[in-house]
C-alpha cells in the first residue's frame, strides 16, 4: 500500500471472450475473433492495472458466469477474486456488486474497456473517498463513465439510467444531485468501443495489438 492510499475494493466488471458477444462494434474492423482477443487483452490490462494500484484487494465480476476458462486464467495469474454478475442490465449489476463491497467498506467499479485508465486515477478515486466525498467518478469522453466509487449503498445511482448512451454522465450528476450528494469528478478518459477508437489505441500503444488484424489506416497510425 502506498502512502496516499486506501482500503478500497476494486470491482473489474467483464465479459468472457466469446467471439462474436463481444466488442461487436469493433467485429467490422477486426472480425469476430478479432475483437474477441482485443477484449481479452484489455481486461488483463485492466487488471494488471488494478492490481498494481494497491489500493485494496481486486475483484473480476464476470459475465455470463465464472465458469470460462479465460476467467480462471486470470485469477489464477493475477490472484483475483471471481464473482458472478448478477442483474438484467449493466445498472442492476453495478448495483448488485458494489452492496456487495461496499459491506467491507469503499468500493471502485471499472469496466475493462479502457486502457487509458492509470494507477494514479485509482490512487485518486480511493483519496477521493477517503477524503470525504460520497461519489467518485471518472467521465467517459463519449458521455458515459469508467469509473465509479462509493462510499456507501445508494441503488438510486444505478435506475432509470440510459446505459450505452450519451447521456449516462449527465443522467449520473442528475441524480447525485437529486439526493445531495458530495461527488469528485476525475480526469476524463476514453474508452474503445468503435472502429475508429482502434487508431488511437494504435497509436498511443497502451497495450499490444500488434498481432490483431488491424486495417491499415490504424498501423499507419501506430508506425
Amino acid at each position: 500500500m502506498t502512502a496516499r492510499a486506501v482500503e478500497a475494493t476494486i470491482l473489474v466488471f467483464a465479459k468472457a471472450p466469446l467471439a462474436g458477444s463481444v466488442k461487436t462494434r469493433l467485429v467490422p474492423a477486426l472480425g469476430a475473433r478479432g475483437a474477441a482477443a482485443l477484449h481479452a487483452r484489455m481486461v488483463r490490462h485492466t487488471l494488471r492495472t488494478a492490481c498494481a494500484a494497491r489500493v485494496g484487494p481486486v475483484e473480476l465480476w464476470c459475465s455470463p458466469s465464472v465458469e470460462h476458462p479465460f476467467f480462471g486464467r486470470c485469477a489464477a495469474d493475477f490472484g483475483v477474486t471471481l464473482a458472478a454478475q448478477q442483474g438484467p442490465d449493466l445498472g442492476a449489476r453495478m448495483d448488485h456488486a458494489l452492496a456487495h463491497a461496499l459491506m467491507r467498506g469503499y468500493a471502485i467499479a471499472i469496466g475493462s474497456d479502457c486502457p487509458a485508465l492509470t494507477v494514479a486515477d485509482l490512487h485518486d478515486a480511493a483519496a477521493a473517498l477517503r477524503d470525504g466525498a460520497r461519489a467518485v467518478i471518472a467521465p467517459a469522453e463519449d458521455g458515459g463513465y469508467v469509473l465509479i466509487g462509493l462510499r456507501r449503498h445508494e441503488p438510486r445511482l444505478f435506475a432509470g439510467i440510459d446505459w450505452g448512451s450519451a447521456a449516462v454522465m449527465a443522467q449520473t450528476r442528475a441524480r447525485l444531485a437529486e439526493i445531495s450528494w458530495t461527488w469528485r469528478e476525475l480526469t476524463p478518459r476514453w474508452d474503445v468501443d468503435r472502429p475508429e477508437d482502434l487508431a488511437r489505441l494504435a497509436g498511443e500503444r497502451l497495450i499490444d495489438i500488434d498481432d490483431l488484424p488491424l486495417p491499415s489506416m490504424h498501423r499507419q497510425a501506430a508506425g
